[in-house]
Parts: structure tokens; sequence; C-alpha cells
């Protein structure tokens, strides 16, 4: 993460995942877990690469790259490691015998450049150009930035300008903002239900529904003055006997400029039984002999 030490890469993908090969299909499935579909990667230290057989080729997209960093800077298990090894300005170390000395440079200028500056990795390839994946994070505000072909030589500083005006954009223009929406509860008509509270056949019978937000009151959201959220709540009208307790009758789903982000059920507070003809001949034969 500090030096971009192709050889070193190839050892740890191998100490880990028994080969490179393995390595690879381990990152694959991890890109997959953390919502990377666009990402297809061979390699485990980024050069170009193809695989005869397929035609597949070592690739990715500045969104995946993008949410990978947000996943290590947030979300990952090892959140704590991985920044205090990404945020070292040197390292040294020696051989196992002791008799060599190393010293590895952290090649991530811009965390000289920005207070905010919190990780981030270089690269380059013949073909991806000058490349670069950095986060940085303000007022509780956390922003990855992902740029590809940001220049070739002689311009590796590309790079660091293109970050600034990007964090700048993200910081000016980007607050949380609590979407949250509360939800009523309803009362919904069961056809050929039992009425819970008479039993009588004759009644209508009716279950409650609400939504299941796992008591989450709060969806902070960080956004712009251009997103726009739409809150849509799609739900049965009727409902047909017999009906379990927490039977999911409907959804209330957010869209955030059109593309879903949550999604909580909505569910029935209580069981309605079937009015059946067994059902009816017992009722009357209770009414009868009372």
């Amino acid at each position: 993460m500090l030096e971009s030490h192709n050889d070193s890469a190839v050892v740890i993908a191998e100490a880990v995942g028994g080969s490179v090969e393995g390595f690879a299909s381990m990152m694959n499935q991890k890109a997959r877990d953390i919502g990377c579909f666009d990402s297809y990667f061979i390699t485990p230290n980024g050069l170009d690469a193809v695989v005869n057989d397929t035609g597949k080729i070592h690739s990715t997209t500045a969104a995946d790259l993008a949410k990978i960093m947000a996943y290590c800077v947030t979300d990952s298990p090892a959140r704590d490691k991985f920044l205090e090894i990404t945020q070292t300005i040197g390292y040294d170390f020696t051989d196992a015998d002791g008799q060599r000395s190393f010293h590895c440079n952290n090649h991530n200028a811009f965390l000289g450049m920005m207070n905010e500056a919190i990780s981030g990795k270089t690269g380059f390839t013949n073909n991806a150009g000058y490349c670069y994946v950095g986060a940085i994070e303000s007022e509780g505000r956390t922003f990855t930035v992902a740029l590809l072909a940001c220049g070739w030589p002689n311009n590796r500083n590309y790079k660091w300008s293109d970050m600034k005006k990007l964090t700048a954009y993200g910081m000016d223009n980007y607050q949380y903002r609590d979407i949250y929406e509360e939800q009523e509860t309803h009362v919904i008509q069961v056809r050929n239900g039992i009425d819970n509270e008479s039993e009588a056949p004759y009644r209508e019978a009716c279950v409650t529904a609400f939504v299941d937000d796992r008591g989450e009151k709060s969806i902070p959201y960080l956004l712009c003055g251009e997103d726009e959220i739409e809150v849509q709540t799609r739900m049965k009208e009727v409902l047909q006997a017999p009906v379990r307790e927490n039977e999911e009758i409907g959804t209330v789903c957010y869209y955030l400029n059109g593309e879903l982000i949550k999604r909580y059920p909505i569910v029935t507070k209580e069981s309605v039984d079937e009015r059946t003809y067994g059902f009816i001949c017992n009722y009357l034969l209770k009414v009868f002999l009372l």
C-alpha cells in the first residue's frame, strides 16, 4: 500500500489464496459482496492481464474503485489497520535474518496536500495511465474519489489537481439529510376472515399492518441540492383469509434519483383465521345452546 511493489503483491496472493488464481477468485467474490459488479480481477497487483481461453481482461471502473475504498475506510473489520498502514509516511524493516535493511516511502502525496485526506493509493499501467483512489473526511462526512487515466507520462501530477477539485466540490455541495418519513399503521379488510374480537361470522374481519423498520427512525444520506428522494408505498388493499402474524403484505421503498436505496416490509400485526363451514356451524350451535 505504500510502494507499488508488484512482487510483494504476488507473494501475499500466493500465501492467502494458495495461488494467484485462487486469490483473484477471492478478490472477485469480495467485490461482488460489496456491490462491485463491473470489475474482473486477474492479477493481485493491478497489472494488465488477459484470460486466454475466455478473453476476459483485468478491468474495473471508477465507481467500483470508489466503493472498494469506501468499504476499506468505513465498513471493513480491518478499517483501523488499513488506515494505520495507508497513513504511514515511511516504513523501515529488515530481512528475516536482520542482515539487510529496507525503507518504503508512501507514494500518496495527497496526504500532505489536504488536512482532510485519510487514505489513498496511486497506480499506473500503460493501458490505464496514471490512476488514484483516495478518501477524505470532513465534518463527519467521508468522500471517496477514483481517478482513472488521469494523464500519461509526463503528466503524473494531473491527479493531484483533479483530486483537489473533486473533493472541494464534494465538501461544498454535499450535506447529510435525514430522509426518513414516519409511516402510519393501516387497517385492512380480510375477506372470509374471522373477526378476532367478536368471532361473529357476520362481522367483517380486519387486520392491522405496520412498517417493520426494525426501530430505525432515521436515515441519514449524503445528498446535494439536485438529488431527489421519492418514497413509494405499495400494499394490498384487501387480504384473503387466513392471514399470518408478521405476514408481508407490502413495502415502503426509498429511491434516490430513481435508484432503490432502502426497503422496509409492511407486515401484519396479528393473525386472522379463515371463516370455514365448520366454524359457522360451531358458532350457531353455541348461540342456540345459550
